[in-house]
């Protein structure tokens, strides 16, 4: 299959999954026991009369028959970019405002995360499966397997106990200090302090993941047979390491980046509730607590198409620089 096929074969598989995403992200809404006339008055002493209920639905569309003509509208909302408008954290914002305001500090938090955890992991993936069975590989390994399999919110708050409880070295929660309008590097300097915590959890969460990963593929690799017929050639170990070994050994890792960004909803929300940062993991625990469906649905729907899409960037590039995915 040529190059062009293959972005194409990739591009239309992500449409129709991401097409049947909205179908499914339509009817989990519909079939909860929560109604949305009801919700939106719900704790605002408000008692509405028949005729007022039968306003609203008429508003919001839902006394049409939910098939076709809700889905229907839903989808051609869906794809002109308009969410819905939340009814109960903030009545009557659009749900896309509000999610493009916390999008940003939860981006910030993850990205960086992941870019540290990346690059170390990646560094004693190769260094721990190059001494395979060295003390270094040992001590990886077991560190890397116990925060692969420590949850996320626990390792957050073993780190509040030592850095911010003992010792007292960094804030426990939130994004900024309260109380205190800090402007300049002063504010620039609080809300890294603030961002170290949770930072560090992820970072710390995702390290074995990218370590365990780049060591079986490195081991791997190295049992190829075009290394064994670069050492039968000659070529010093270090550069069997550098030219060949390690740039094959990256492509898995490829995919495993990319669905890192695909999937900052998941890690986000235990992380953020337990240190306070409020973004998209914080918001979708209040809308959680409030039952904003709307909200939710939203988050929902951008959190697949974020996974969605990274999925398919990673194919591409993964595509790119192995031909043989192409052909296959």
């Amino acid at each position: 299959m040529g190059t062009r096929g293959y972005v194409l074969k990739k591009t239309i598989q992500a449409l129709l999954t991401l097409f049947a995403v909205v179908v499914f992200n339509f009817l989990l809404f519909r079939v909860l026991p929560a109604d949305p006339v009801d919700l939106l008055t719900r704790g605002q002493g408000l008692r509405l009369s028949a005729a007022d209920k039968v306003a609203l639905r008429h508003e919001y569309g839902l006394d049409k028959p939910v098939f076709p003509n809700q889905l229907i509208i839903y989808v051609e909302q869906t794809f002109q970019g308009n969410l819905g408008t939340s009814i109960i954290l903030d009545e009557g914002r659009k749900v896309t405002s509000l999610f493009a305001e916390f999008a940003v500090p939860t981006l910030v938090l993850v990205g960086t995360s992941t870019i540290f955890s990346t690059i170390f992991g990646i560094l004693m993936g190769i260094y721990g499966g190059w001494r395979r069975g060295g003390k270094f590989d040992m001590f990886a390994m077991g560190f890397s397997l116990i925060l692969y399999a420590m949850p996320e919110f626990w390792l957050g708050m073993l780190l509040i106990l030592l850095f911010s409880t003992s010792l007292g070295w960094f804030p426990s929660s939130g994004r900024a200090t309260v109380g205190v309008d800090y402007t300049g590097m002063g504010h620039f300097t609080d809300m890294l302090n603030h961002l170290f915590l949770p930072c560090l959890t992820l970072t710390l969460a995702y390290l074995g993941e990218y370590y365990l990963i780049m060591r079986s593929s490195l081991l791997d690799v190295l049992g190829e047979d075009y290394i064994t017929t670069a050492r039968a050639k000659g070529v010093r170990e270090k550069f069997v390491l550098r030219r060949h070994a390690v740039r094959n050994a990256l492509l898995p890792t490829i995919t495993l980046i990319a669905l890192s960004f695909g999937f900052v909803l998941g890690g986000a929300i235990t992380v953020e509730f337990v240190f306070g940062y409020k973004g998209l993991g914080g918001l979708t625990y209040e809308a959680l607590l409030s039952q904003d469906l709307p909200v939710l649905q939203g988050i929902f729907l951008i959190a697949s198409a974020a996974v969605i899409f990274m999925n398919l960037f990673s194919d591409l590039i993964y595509g790119y620089f192995d031909p043989r995915v192409r052909k296959a």
